[in-house]
C-alpha cells in the first residue's frame, strides 16, 4: 500500500496525557499483539493440563456463562499452524494500518472486532441452526485472532488511496456502498471457507473493516481530514 502523504506539517503531532498511545507511524502494536499472541499460546498449553483451557479462552454458548472468553478467545489459537497464520495475516495487513493510527485506537479496534466477529459466530450458526431444513450446526466454540484479522484486510481495502480516491470522483449511492461491502464480505469468506473454520466470525470482521475503513474510524491527528490514507 502507499505509504502516508508527506505533505503534513514537519512537526509531529505530541501524544496526549491520556495514554492515547503511540503516534501514527509507529508499528509497535503489531510486535505487542505477537508477543501476545505468544503468552497466552503458552498459558493455553499449561491451562489445558489442568482442564481450565475452555473455561479462559474458548467462546462458547451461553455466552454469559464465561463472559471474559468474549475478548480472551480473540487473542487465543488452536494450535500451532492456527498461530502461525494468523501471525502473518496480522504482519501483512496489520503493519500499514498500524502505520497510520495511535497504539490505542490500534488495540482497540483489533480487540473489538474480534470480539464481535466471535459473537457472531456463535450467535448466527446457534439462530440458523433452530430453522429447520437449514443445513447448519450451532458453532461449539470459537477462538482465534482470525476476525480481527479479517478487519484489518476490510480496513485496509476501504481506506487505501485508490478507494478513497474513486470514492471522491464517483458519487456512490450509501445503498450501492453497502451492497459492495457485502459483496466483498462474501467473496472473502468463500475464499477462505473450509472444514473447521470460522466463515461466519471471517464474514462479519472483514464486513466491519470495510464499513470502519471507509468511514476511516482509525485516522488520527491531522490524517483525520482525509488529505491522507493507508
Amino acid at each position: 500500500m502507499a505509504r502516508r502523504s508527506q505533505s503534513r506539517s514537519r512537526s509531529k503531532p505530541a501524544v496526549g496525557s491520556g495514554g492515547e498511545g503511540t503516534e501514527p507511524g509507529s508499528s509497535s502494536p503489531i510486535l505487542e499483539l505477537l508477543v501476545v499472541f505468544a503468552v497466552v499460546f503458552a498459558v493455553q498449553g499449561l491451562t489445558a493440563l489442568a482442564g481450565l483451557m475452555g473455561g479462559l479462552f474458548v467462546l462458547a454458548p451461553p455466552l454469559t456463562a464465561n463472559p471474559w472468553t468474549v475478548v480472551t478467545s480473540v487473542y487465543a489459537h488452536n494450535g500451532v499452524g492456527h498461530l502461525l497464520s494468523n501471525s502473518v495475516a496480522l504482519i501483512v495487513f496489520g503493519w500499514p494500518v498500524a502505520r497510520a493510527t495511535t497504539r490505542l485506537r490500534f488495540h482497540s479496534f483489533f480487540a473489538i472486532t474480534g470480539a464481535i466477529a466471535g459473537v457472531a459466530q456463535i450467535l448466527v450458526t446457534g439462530v440458523l441452526a433452530a430453522i429447520p431444513f437449514v443445513p447448519v450446526a450451532p458453532t461449539p466454540g470459537v477462538l482465534g485472532a482470525s476476525g480481527a484479522v479479517f478487519a484489518l484486510l476490510g480496513y485496509l481495502l476501504a481506506s487505501n488511496r485508490l478507494s478513497t480516491g474513486l470514492a471522491s470522483f464517483v458519487d456512490v449511492p450509501r445503498w450501492l456502498a453497502v451492497l459492495v461491502f457485502v459483496g466483498l464480505a462474501i467473496t472473502v469468506t468463500v475464499m477462505t471457507a473450509s472444514p473447521g473454520v470460522a466463515v461466519i466470525a471471517h464474514f462479519t470482521g472483514f464486513l466491519v473493516g470495510t464499513i470502519a475503513g471507509r468511514t476511516r474510524v482509525l485516522a488520527a491527528g491531522s490524517d483525520a481530514d482525509g488529505r491522507s490514507a493507508v
